[in-house]
């Protein structure tokens, strides 16, 4: 899929959710002629592998979301794939935080203490790839875990973000990824890999994006 339709495509889904974006000449859709601003890439997959969905949204001169989403098939199918999963993890924790649209019908929300501030939590739904593990109890496990690390942080009082993955084999041997403002978050990833995360027959990866937003007092 090109830049044009790509554009047209996040353009659409934004008027869908009450916010009219503007195009500029190097294919960004940005706010009032200002931040926050959003663009989408797409990058077909080489050698057997998926393809890739770029999809960054600008806050301000030097802070920038920068997330990405594999997508299955090929050619136009396997964009569509990684935008539905776009839509599906993190569309509306970024649409609430950047945008101030809130559908709590498709995220998490809650109000975590942190250092001296309180925070409004945007949390995704997690996306399960490879086999139903719909354990209620154990997802609320990571959500707790999550937490409890964020909380040892020293934020500063801005947006953050928080990009949660685990892979696990069927053999049962896991390996946990967490990014804290797109950088390898050490405490958050050693949080995931002490969980119990369930086997299964065939491998599986579990994916959450949370977006912190601090309250104005």
């Amino acid at each position: 899929m090109d830049s044009a339709a790509l554009q047209k495509y996040l353009r659409q889904l934004f008027e869908r959710h009450g916010v009219e974006l503007d195009a500029d000449e190097d294919g960004w859709l940005v706010t009032d002629d200002d931040f926050p601003a959003v663009r989408a890439e797409w990058h077909d997959g080489a050698g057997g592998e998926p393809g890739r969905l770029d999809v960054d949204v600008v806050l301000g001169e030097d802070r920038r979301i920068e997330e990405s989403f594999a997508g299955v098939g090929t050619g136009d199918e396997a964009c569509r794939d990684a935008l539905r999963t776009f839509e599906h993890d993190a569309f509306h924790p970024l649409l609430a935080a950047c945008w101030y649209v809130t559908d709590d019908r498709r995220m998490r929300i809650a109000a975590w203490d942190i250092g001296v501030r309180s925070w409004d939590v945007f949390m995704g739904p997690f996306s399960l790839r490879g086999v139903d593990i719909t354990d209620i109890e154990m997802l609320d496990e990571v959500t707790a875990a999550i937490e409890t690390a964020v909380k040892r942080e020293s934020l500063t009082p801005e947006l953050h973000w928080l990009r949660l993955a685990h892979r696990h084999a069927p053999d049962g041997a896991g390996q946990s990824e967490a990014l804290l403002d797109n950088e390898p978050w050490a405490a958050g990833t050693q949080a995931l890999d002490a969980l119990a995360w369930p086997d299964g027959e065939r491998a599986y990866t579990a994916r959450c994006f949370i977006v912190l937003d601090v309250r104005d007092y």
